[in-house]
């Protein structure tokens, strides 16, 4: 401290909420109310279409449209989403990852008709594929032209948008699906050692650029409640990330090394069981990120108190704003360097951890690195996950609320209000005007860009300036992706659910007995995810379990319409169907999965989990579904108990 009236305070951290919901306008309209209470950066949440490369009208978008994040086909849509936000002055962040390559095409247009420079542009693409394959989903192309785009961004920004970042690494995600945080820091790593690697082998970059497009990686992290190994996980990414650029890349500028990343607190952790305990512990993690000045994150987005529950409402994301600015501003915390300096417990610790990721990096690498070990990456993190789960059920791991601590008095945030409900026009809204888009366009100016865009594709040429191309010219999302498919192929990730069976017997073995009393033998479960939800792990885990229990299980992954779900089921003749949908879309999906089981002359009974609010349950059970489960039924050898007796009622 340099004076005790007025000490010397650091500059607070970049604060966003992580928003987007129905459409292009009603996103603007948060984003600028967010920003005019304090908001100091923003974090465009995309819908599940525009994530996965679909225009509105497309089979896989019905149901999905506007649910979890704003759609955005073209160039329209973000002038509207970005309409009085200056983009020279704006630090924007962009959850997207497969059409990185395009949201950055519609971006860069979209400030080139303000008369904004691309070296005034500031701010960050997801860009992270890897971390798609292994947990979230939003997956388009293989890993070998999936990392071709990203190398083409972190060129293009090399030359043209120097203060972008092209690629945010994601160990977020990976902490979501039930990875240590060895395994978080290590994969993560690995991920980036790929990029970098592949960027320089590119020859797009000269080397004396390299130091440069080093520092022009970022990091986005989780964290998680327990928060002094969380504190001790970042400050060993930052020392190993800067042996890396050491001792990997021989980047000389210690500015460049620096561990950038931005934050969104544990996600995996919030109950839908006493919501209202998640604030104490949102708080507590975002002190894991904060607290230590050296391992400090550059941006923090919280989630809110209710986002186990639904789509969280403009009021709840202030409430989260309010949290970041409290530390901020009313604490002591940015009048001190780092706190925990010299504690020999984080000290001790941070070493364990820098030596152990280091050793789980190097077995990654010699697997031939994150894009090559995909399938391994996968069946560990499935472990890890199935892991945790055992823990919670035998109590081994308290979760308050949910496994301990049950008692409670009535909530007054409760209600059939506490969430947003995205109206369900929306969808009819958005096709319509996609379809107007594309009748009012210059519709031989697009077929010039996205042949252009095809050459790119099929050559060794840039994609960047063909999709900025394509996207002043009235391309759409789903155009720029199509090319993109021809070309390079679809990619059906692992499921990792063969890598963990056998895990749990211990726990199912009183329901493993009772599946071997069911006449006809094992009973078939079939488990799909219909629609583009791609948080796969709460399937993965069902998937899993009843193996574990000794019935012979159907998955597929991912991504499927109903038509295919019911076709599945007719081929193959299950005795129960579990659907698992986290993105809202349950209400128009399940029904049509339903009938179309039923018209296949399939007559298992349907069970669904999900984020699914409790005001709908009966809704879903009128409409032929057998059960519903959410987040609060954590005891999966119950679950399973009741599968079976679904099974052996069905045989009978």
């Amino acid at each position: 401290m340099t004076d005790p009236i007025t000490p010397r305070r650091d500059d607070p951290w970049l604060m966003r909420t992580y928003s987007g919901h129905s459409t292009a306008a009603a996103s603007n309209e948060l984003y600028r109310t967010n920003l005019a209470k304090g908001q100091t950066g923003l974090s465009i949440a995309f819908d599940l279409p525009t994530q996965t490369g679909y225009d509105p009208d497309h089979v896989l978008a019905n149901g999905e449209v506007g649910k979890v994040g704003v759609p955005v086909a073209h160039l329209g849509h973000m002038r509207t989403l970005l309409h009085s936000i200056p983009p020279a002055k704006m630090n924007t962040s962009m959850t997207i990852n497969a059409p990185a390559a395009w949201m950055l095409a519609l971006y860069v247009a979209n400030a080139r008709e303000q008369g904004v420079t691309d070296t005034e542009l500031r701010g960050t693409t997801q860009n992270d594929i890897v971390k798609e394959y292994l947990s979230r989903g939003t997956y388009i192309f293989p890993p070998a032209p999936s990392k071709r785009l990203i190398v083409d961004m972190v060129a293009w920004c090399a030359h043209n948008a120097p203060k972008w970042n092209p690629m945010n690494v994601c160990s977020y995600h990976l902490q979501e699906v039930g990875a240590t945080p060895v395994q978080e820091i290590a994969y993560s790593l690995a991920n980036a050692i790929d990029i970098l690697d592949a960027v320089r082998e590119s020859g797009q970059v000269d080397e004396a650029q390299f130091d440069q497009v080093f520092g022009s990686i970022s990091f986005f992290v989780n964290a998680g409640i327990r928060f002094v190994e969380e504190v001790c996980k970042m400050r060993a990414f930052t020392e190993l990330w800067d042996r890396i650029g050491r001792e990997r890349y021989g980047v000389k500028d210690a500015k460049a090394r620096r561990f950038r990343y931005g934050v969104q607190v544990n996600s995996l952790g919030l109950t839908e069981a006493q919501p209202e305990n998640n604030v104490q512990r949102i708080v507590l993690e975002m002190l894991a990120v904060t607290l230590s000045k050296n391992a400090r994150a550059r941006s923090v987005q919280l989630p809110a108190w209710n986002e186990a529950l639904g789509l969280p409402r403009p009021w709840d994301q202030q409430w989260s704003l309010r949290m970041q600015q409290v530390l901020a501003f009313e604490s002591d915390l940015l009048e001190y360097d780092d706190i925990f300096d010299g504690s020999t417990v984080i000290e001790g610790r941070t070493k364990e951890l820098c030596n152990e990721a280091w050793d789980e990096l190097q077995d990654v690498l010699s697997l031939g690195g994150a894009f090559n070990a995909v399938d391994e990456l996968k069946g560990r993190l499935v472990r890890s996950m199935a892991a945790r789960t055992r823990r919670i059920e035998n109590g081994e791991q308290t979760v308050v609320g949910v496994n301990s601590y049950v008692e409670s008095a009535e909530s007054p945030l409760g209600g059939t209000d506490n969430i947003m409900v995205v109206d369900p026009a929306v969808e009819a809204e958005m096709i319509a005007d996609v379809n107007a888009w594309r009748t009012s366009r210059d519709n031989a100016r697009v077929e010039a860009a996205l042949a252009h865009l095809r050459s790119a594709a099929e050559t060794d040429e840039n994609i960047m300036e063909a999709s900025i191309e394509l996207a002043v010219a009235g391309g759409t999302t789903g155009e720029w992706s199509q090319v993109l498919r021809d070309v390079f192929g679809e990619f059906r990730a692992p499921t990792g659910v063969a890598a963990a069976v056998g895990r749990r017997t211990n726990a199912l073995a009183a329901v493993a007995e009772y599946v071997r009393t069911i006449p006809g033998g094992p009973p078939r479960f079939l488990v799909a995810k219909p629609g583009l939800d791609g948080h796969s792990s709460g399937a993965e885990q069902i998937a899993v379990a009843a193996r574990d229990a000794g019935m012979e299980v159907v998955y597929s992954g991912i991504r499927l319409t109903p038509a295919q779900i019911a076709a599945s089921a007719r081929d193959e003749d299950p005795d129960v169907v579990g659907l698992s949908i986290l993105s809202g879309s349950h209400m128009k999906l399940v029904p049509d999965v339903v009938a179309r089981l039923r018209a296949e002359g399939c007559d298992a009974p349907v069970i669904v989990g999900g984020i699914i609010p409790e005001e709908d349950r009966a809704w879903l059970t009128s409409h032929g579904v057998a059960a519903v489960y959410t987040p609060k039924d954590f005891d999966i050898a119950r679950i399973m108990q009741e599968v079976a007796e679904l099974a052996a009622a069905h045989r009978n």
